[in-house]
């Protein structure tokens, strides 16, 4: 190939993209403001590898829970109110796709991807040294005997794609995590889903796998795309780079270039947080999610993370006191007793109002390809999304529909 390729980004988007198109012989050179690794949303994530996860927030049953979510001290939603302005129109398309068909077009290709995710991880994992970065042991679910429709609907739509998932009663979830407070009535199982231990070591070993692949690495911001013909160009704040094509892939960041590319693309931010409780991962053997409160625990190197929240608030908002103080009650509530918490952290979710991720070229610059939007599974569809901008840059044939995951969805 020997084409020179550019990426704004070095999340796992970024890096993901730049280690398959390397696989395929492109000369690659990532851009990021920060170094790798740094405290942005690939180092502050959940840590879940969640091939299951094909239903998203853009649902029948969401829409008229909304104003109790926001409400509820212990609800998963919350409103930066100088931000709502801003949120209307990102509203206004998000409550159109809340109809059955639209959820159901967004679950059908969200697992159309996520069918793929941990092949692809595997494909990359096999070039590394992973030391025990990962467990597989599974998710866990759990639900109290508030809004049980809901949970009927997760259930009845994953079994209508086939995803495998095992229901679990009170015993059976005592069995698996004793240590959890006895307030639930059921979940749901995934044996077969898998977490990180550390989310930023597995991502420096790619980079580093990366660097040891001849990638190069420039940490400047890319501030403007500009042309010379078809030939796309990053300007930043030091110089200009000319490039054969290149790659938007810097998460809740990358508004600015495709405003920039005349693209009105309505991606938004949702805001998600966590705490850590060091010296305490022995209580939980696996990652575990309490439905209706919208936030889960992953036992980690750091101590138990506890992430979670959707908050609407924009990329310049501070971080809200009162959203740590709803996870630190919430895993108080799951666990009891727990020692003072360390480590408060703010990241952005890059989020479409459709919740399907924007993946494949520009509408306007055949040179430029897009890969973000990923929501809550930025982390899950890294590999699988790369491996997919890598085939289309290679012009490969592929028998995956990626009409839906096109930008022109937008137009």
């Amino acid at each position: 190939m020997n084409s020179k390729i550019g990426i704004v980004g070095a999340g796992i988007q970024g890096i993901s993209n730049a280690l398959f198109l390397q696989k395929k012989g492109f000369d690659v050179t990532i851009f990021d403001r920060e170094e790798p690794g740094s405290q942005v949303t690939s180092y502050g994530n959940a840590g879940h590898f969640s091939p299951y996860a094909s239903l998203s927030l853009n649902r029948t049953d969401v829409l008229a829970d909304v104003p109790a979510m926001l409400l509820s001290s212990t609800g998963p939603l919350a409103l930066k109110w100088n931000y709502v302005p801003k949120m209307i129109p990102w509203f206004i398309k998000f409550i159109k796709n809340t109809t059955k068909n639209k959820m159901m077009h967004t679950a059908k290709y969200m697992h159309q991807i996520l069918n793929l995710a941990l092949p692809a991880y595997d494909e990359l994992f096999d070039e590394i040294n992973l030391e025990n970065l990962v467990e597989n042991k599974g998710i866990l679910y759990i639900w109290d005997n508030k809004d049980l429709k809901s949970r009927e609907l997760e259930i009845k739509v994953r079994d209508e794609l086939g995803v495998k998932q095992q229901l679990v009663n009170k015993h059976e979830i005592h069995d698996l995590e004793p240590h959890i407070k006895p307030f639930y009535h059921a979940g749901v199982y995934y044996p077969y889903a898998r977490h990180a231990r550390n989310p930023k070591k597995i991502l420096l070993k790619f980079f580093e796998l990366f660097l040891k692949k001849g990638g190069k690495f420039e940490k400047s911001n890319v501030q403007k795309i500009k042309f010379n013909n078809q030939t796309p160009i990053f300007k930043t704040d030091i110089k200009e780079y000319k490039f054969d094509k290149i790659i938007i892939a810097c998460g809740a960041f990358s508004k600015q270039l495709t405003d920039n590319l005349g693209e009105k693309i309505p991606l938004d931010t949702e805001r998600g947080y966590h705490v850590h409780f060091k010296n305490c991962d022995h209580l939980l053997s696996r990652p575990v999610i309490y439905s209706n409160r919208g936030f889960g625990i992953t036992p980690m190197e750091q101590g138990l993370r506890v992430v979670g929240t959707v908050e609407f608030g924009g990329l310049k908002n501070p971080l809200s006191k009162s959203r740590i103080k709803n996870l630190i009650n919430n895993a108080k509530h799951m666990l009891g007793d727990l020692p003072v918490h360390e480590d408060e952290w703010l990241g952005f979710r890059p989020t479409l109002p459709d919740f399907l991720p924007v993946i494949g070229p520009s509408k306007n610059y055949k040179n430029v390809f897009y890969c973000f939007g990923h929501h809550h599974l930025g982390w899950t569809l890294g590999p699988i999304s790369g491996k997919i901008v890598s085939g289309m840059l290679a012009e490969e044939n592929t028998n995956l529909n990626l009409d839906p995951y096109s930008s022109v969805r937008f137009s």
